[in-house]
Parts: structure tokens; C-alpha cells; sequence
């Protein structure tokens, strides 16, 4: 096993099959942010995560059901949110976790290879559709809590809150080379609580 193998005594019993997961995905990981998803092969992440070629095509079986597997796990893996106890604090920190995981050269391009995947491939969409939910609900409370202090009016939609925070970071990742930094997410952070204390976040009042 490689390095990705857990330190001796933190693993139950029968941990063999985590341990081969978390290889295989961090090799999935390394080989997407690489060379992109037209070249990922089953046969190279098994070289590479150190694992019979035979599991990983067993457990697996395509390159999207890998890559699924992988974004379910970053989903799960991925950290819990802040509370600061002000809206503009918690987003802050919200902006601040998505700019730094952007900005980081193999995440970055993980996910650049993982949006690119998605527009063509239903199943790669769907998973990245659910880790993008994943993270929406996690951050979502802040937004709720907000909403019960009364800093935000009563009907807003605390996922779109979540969501507004996020997106120009997105867009300027995918559409620029400029630099993706705090001072980047900190506007955005500061544009969604701005809008969001407007009511640009209403629900409709059919909902």
C-alpha cells in the first residue's frame, strides 16, 4: 500500500476496503487534475493508488462511476461550516473556503476537469449536482440564522444566499486567468449579504 495507507492502530478491523477506497480515489484525484477526464483510465488510477487493477474495475467498473465515487467523497470529506455569529462573518467564511480550494493548484484543476466532464456526461453531472447540494444545505443554517436574528427579511431563500456567494467566484475561475484571492471573496461575501438584507432573495409567494 502507498502512503495514502492510515497510520498503524486508527484503523478498525476490517478497514481494508476503506483504505483501498481512499487510495483509489486520491490516485481518481491526482490523474483528473492531471491530464482532465478524457484521459482518466482504470488501469493507470489502479497503478497509481498501488491496488489490483481487478478491484478497481470490480468496485467500479467506468470511469464515471469512479468519479461519482469521488465527488461523493469530497462531499463528505469536505469541512463543516463557521459560525461567527453574524451573517457577513459566517459567508465570509463560506467565500473564503470555496476561493482557497479554487485557487489551489490540484483542486482547482480537479474541478475544471469535473465541470468540463459534467456538461457531457449525465451520471458526472448528477454527482456534481449532489456535492454542489451537499455544501449548499451544510451553509444553509447560517443564512436561517440570519433570517430568525433578523437581519434578513422573513421569506428569504437561504440556499440562493448560499448559492450568490459562491457563483462569482465560480465565474471568474472558468472565465478569467486573474488571480482568484481573499479580496475576491470578500466582495463576494459582502455582494451576497448586500443583496440579501435588499431582498434580492425572496421566495415567490407560491412556494
Amino acid at each position: 500500500m502507498s502512503s495514502m495507507g492510515a497510520e498503524p492502530g486508527t484503523v478498525r478491523p476490517g478497514g481494508r476496503t476503506a483504505r483501498v477506497r481512499a487510495a483509489v480515489l486520491q490516485a481518481a484525484g491526482d490523474a483528473l487534475a492531471e491530464h482532465g477526464f478524457a484521459h482518466l483510465d482504470l488501469t493507470d488510477v489502479a497503478r497509481r493508488a498501488e491496488v489490483g487493477k481487478t478491484t478497481v474495475y470490480r468496485r467500479w467498473g467506468t470511469v464515471t462511476s469512479l468519479v461519482a465515487d469521488l465527488l461523493a467523497d469530497m462531499a463528505e470529506q469536505s469541512l463543516p461550516r463557521t459560525e461567527s455569529g453574524s451573517l457577513l462573518g459566517d459567508l465570509t467564511a463560506n467565500a473564503r473556503l470555496v476561493q482557497r480550494t479554487l485557487a489551489d493548484p490540484r483542486q482547482g484543476a480537479l474541478f475544471k476537469a469535473v465541470i468540463a466532464a459534467a456538461t457531457g456526461d449525465t451520471r458526472t453531472a448528477e454527482a456534481l449536482h449532489h456535492f454542489y447540494d451537499t455544501r449548499v444545505n451544510e451553509w444553509a443554517p447560517c443564512v436561517q440564522q440570519a433570517v430568525d436574528r433578523g437581519e434578513l427579511p422573513e421569506n428569504t431563500d437561504t440556499h440562493e444566499v448560499v448559492r450568490a456567494v459562491s457563483a462569482p467566484l465560480y465565474y471568474r475561475f472558468l472565465t478569467t486567468n486573474s488571480l482568484l484571492d481573499e479580496a475576491a471573496a470578500d466582495r463576494a461575501a459582502e455582494a451576497a449579504v448586500a443583496a440579501a438584507r435588499a431582498g434580492a432573495y425572496l421566495r415567490s409567494r407560491g412556494m
